[in-house]
């Protein structure tokens, strides 16, 4: 039985990735289908793969306020957040409701180890950390969110999740509980995770990383390509925002545990966490026009949700993974791909299917295998994590009617 919906105006909202830093940066890349992926060339000893670096990292600098918490990672996030008139808009926001009336919702899944790793690394005489590291604000998983919060100068609840993959799609879930219980008027999400040893040489363990750009839903795929990126949106309570142009309809959640890092073959955990989503936004399948796929291009992800859509929605739906042009963005992929969720209803444009060139034939007719030009007024972002951490978003432009 269908609930009754809780949407949730989305009032600014940015991404900075490989494909460039911005929403027109990457409007013009999906347009151009052009990749951001290219040879690794990251770290002392680079593994042979692909990666989506975004560029202008290591140049980047935090104002001397903000110097302790200097690290890629926190550069990174300093630069997501000054772009887009992004910081302009939460300021309004503070002004709107009071800066202990806004949650700060972040989603990490290595936050600034890669701190950590150089400073292992350049160990001094006495096993200790280099003098220039020794700030314990960059050395635990809590880095980004508190970093964030004292550039921002909000004093809501401030939460770090890290649930893998679908850590910054489940801070939208965190923040509509939040504002539903009254707690908070509006809430800043997002997520940041910044390429690091760990990640890169941890998923190559796992026999996970593909030697060439990855491919997601190609026959011949072979794994993952990791990236980087940040992105963030502002939340707010409709009834004090009806004028915005885009709504969260709802979140669907799930955690399956089938394995540490396959998902249930089945497609049951993510199945359970879209009919979820659906049932909280009040929207029938039929309405759903677009859909943002985890697609990572490994074996056993792509093959789960291909099953999953061809299962669920009619022929009429249309599905894609963008990975492809932006790499596996891990914590960070949530909110990336619920950006160019976004942008797929703002624009009316279908973003195709990038990196496939000989579609697995499991793969049903919903695909968009080319950039497609058509109405978008509902699409869902869904983003799976290790240990069947599910999350899926349901978006809308502000005036679909999801009763109709």
């Amino acid at each position: 039985m269908l609930v009754t919906p809780f949407p949730l105006a989305v009032t600014a909202y940015t991404a900075t990735s490989a494909l460039g830093l911005g929403l027109d940066a990457h409007l013009e890349a999906l347009r151009q289908q052009r990749s951001g992926l290219r040879a690794n060339d990251f770290g002392d000893a680079p593994l042979p793969c692909w990666i989506g670096r975004v560029e202008g990292v290591e140049s980047a600098t935090l104002p001397d306020a903000y110097a302790p918490w200097d690290c890629r990672n926190n550069r990174l996030a300093w630069i997501g957040l000054n772009q887009d008139h992004f910081l302009p808009q939460v300021q309004a926001a503070r002004q709107r409701y009071g800066a202990a009336r806004i949650a700060l919702l972040l989603g990490t899944s290595t936050a600034s180890i890669g701190a950590t790793e150089e400073g292992y690394r350049r160990l001094d005489g006495d096993q200790r950390l280099p003098a220039d590291l020794r700030r314990p604000v960059i050395h635990n998983p809590h880095s980004l969110t508190a970093f964030v919060a004292d550039v921002l100068d909000i004093g809501g609840p401030c939460l770090t999740i890290s649930t893998a993959c679908s850590s910054s799609a489940k801070v939208f879930a965190s923040a509509e509980r939040l504002i539903r219980l009254g707690i908070v008027d509006a809430a800043i999400v997002g997520g940041v995770d910044s390429l690091c040893d760990s990640v890169l040489f941890g998923f190559n363990a796992l026999e996970l990383v593909s030697p060439e750009p990855c491919r997601p839903f190609d026959a011949a795929r072979r794994g993952i390509s990791i990236g980087e990126a940040a992105g963030f949106a502002l939340l707010e309570r409709i009834d004090a925002r009806p004028d915005a142009a885009l709504r969260l309809l709802g979140c669907g959640e799930s955690s399956d545990a089938h394995h540490m890092s396959t998902p249930d073959p089945s497609g049951r955990g993510a199945e359970l966490a879209l009919r979820d989503v659906l049932d909280h936004a009040g929207v029938a399948v039929a309405q759903v026009d677009y859909i943002n796929l985890h697609g990572t291009a490994s074996q056993k992800n792509d093959a789960m949700e291909a099953a999953l859509v061809a299962r669920l929605f009619p022929p009429q739906t249309r599905v894609s993974s963008t990975k492809g042009l932006t790499g596996h963005t891990l914590g960070a992929a949530g909110i990336v791909e619920a950006v160019i969720t976004m942008l797929a209803l703002r624009e009316d444009f279908v973003p195709g299917n990038a990196g496939a060139s000989s579609p697995d034939p499991a793969c049903t007719q919903h695909f968009a295998w080319r950039n497609e030009s058509r109405p978008v007024r509902i699409a869902l972002s869904h983003s799976f994590g290790f240990g069947g951490s599910n999350a899926c978003l349901a978006f809308a432009r502000t005036a679909t009617d999801v009763s109709a």
